[in-house]
């Protein structure tokens, strides 16, 4: 449902756009080969930080990234081999500038994932599933008597 309707938002605003529906492996397979052109929609919401996503989806050799730029590239081996934290901080601060500048991304959607947690909540599902960022099992998850 997200991609029809991000077609529809960009077509409301004079953008041709049109959805190319793919089974899930094929489209992994397309998008692990580099075969998308013009607007290939490309996330993850898997756990990380600021250098995994800098990794994957913007360096030129990236397994998510469509192009590139050598200054970036640059800039992330330089963050990758420096040993002060408030140093790689700074350098992943000017590669996100330089990103945004350059928009290289379009922000369309906000992966949210429901947790359990609150003065009502009796077992929330965090931390049962070792590694799991979230509430799981769902089925689990109980309130506590009013």
């Amino acid at each position: 449902p997200t991609a029809e309707a991000v077609v529809n938002y960009l077509q409301a605003v004079g953008i041709r756009a049109r959805l190319r529906a793919l089974e899930r492996a094929a489209f992994y397979k397309a998008d692990q080969e580099k075969k998308f052109r013009h607007l290939v929609r490309v996330g993850s919401a898997a756990a990380g930080n600021a250098a995994t996503r800098i990794e994957a989806f913007v360096l030129s050799g990236g397994i998510r990234a469509y192009g590139g730029y050598p200054d970036l590239d640059g800039l992330y081996r330089e963050q990758a081999g420096e040993l002060d934290p408030k140093k790689r901080e700074a350098l992943l601060h000017r590669i996100q500038q330089l990103m945004h500048e350059r928009v290289m991304f379009g922000p369309i959607v906000e992966p949210a994932f429901l947790n359990g947690a609150g003065a009502r909540v009796a077992e929330s599902g965090l931390g049962i599933i070792t590694g799991h960022l979230y509430s799981a099992p769902y089925e689990d998850l109980t309130l506590r008597a009013r």
